[in-house]
């Protein structure tokens, strides 16, 4: 069951950038994802109680896994949804955040001391030259310059928090890890909301269920699969997953949003995968 992580991560990651589409419609960003957050934080609160897990644990523990929501759900989530608000699409967001597993390859040698091998810098540039398809020809003169920027933010924060978490939070369980990470963004997303923009949420259908979707599947799924993945292996193999993002999103913006999909677009889902294969593979 273990190895089907990395595929229904994946999937449920890009699921998290359109359905992040349907929310800014009904919700201020940074509103609707302090509301996630608290109930996503109780939840992991809950499940470490069930499972009698130590909750009150060292300061600086708590301190390093809040950093690490504040990087995760602040700055990348945060700054993905303030690009939707723009009028960036989903498929163009999650192409910027994809190039997420360069920076983290390129920073996991000197920081972490992790050895980035050569077989891996194959994979990655097959992946990256496979994100790049996907919207290579997409792109157009309407593009929100602001929502761009937004999106890099985002790029910096998911690769500093992917790397802090493997040097710092990987001694906490993760539900315990988790909690504090969301109570953590919860809060700070709660003073952005109220001190810079003006904050409202609208419970239509549609908020209900992407909201939903957002807190069981990626919150409780996805992101604790990411964490459980970091802790087990290396964070530039683990962050080489990212790259099939941006494709699948592509795919999926296409059947939901109405986005459109060209053959690049299918091209360069194949070559992404290739890519992500190369890079994360065990040796023979």
């Amino acid at each position: 069951m273990t190895n089907l992580f990395p595929l229904i991560f994946v999937f449920f990651w890009s699921s998290a950038f359109v359905s992040g589409q349907i929310i800014v419609q009904s919700a201020s960003p940074f509103a609707s994802l302090s509301f996630r957050f608290f109930i996503v934080s109780l939840g992991f609160l809950l499940f470490a109680k069930f499972f009698k897990e130590k909750i009150f644990v060292n300061k600086s523990l708590v301190f390093q896994s809040a950093i690490t929501g504040v990087f995760f759900h602040c700055f990348y989530l945060g700054g993905v949804f303030f690009s939707y608000s723009v009028g960036l699409s989903a498929t163009l967001s999650a192409l910027i955040v994809g190039l997420q597993p360069v920076l983290t390859n390129i920073l996991s040698g000197p920081i972490l001391r992790e050895k980035v091998t050569l077989t891996q810098w194959i994979g990655i540039l097959f992946g990256l030259l496979g994100t790049a398809l996907v919207i290579g020809f997409d792109i157009g003169n309407s593009i929100p310059i602001l929502g761009v920027i937004a999106s890099i933010v985002a790029l910096v924060g998911a690769t500093t928090a992917t790397i802090w978490q493997k040097k710092f939070t990987n001694k906490l369980s993760l539900s315990v890890n988790n909690f504090y990470q969301a109570l953590a963004a919860a809060i700070f997303l709660l003073l952005v909301s109220t001190f810079f923009e003006d904050s409202y949420i609208y419970f239509t259908n549609s908020f209900i269920l992407s909201m939903s979707w957002q807190i069981i599947m990626v919150s409780f799924g996805a992101f604790t699969i990411l964490m459980y993945l970091i802790k087990i292996g290396s964070a530039s193999k683990t962050s080489n997953l990212f790259f099939l993002v941006p494709p699948t999103t592509a795919v999926m913006a296409w059947l939901v949003l109405a986005e459109e999909l060209f053959l690049n677009d299918i091209m360069g889902l194949m070559i992404a995968a290739i890519g992500v294969y190369i890079a994360t593979r065990k040796k023979l």
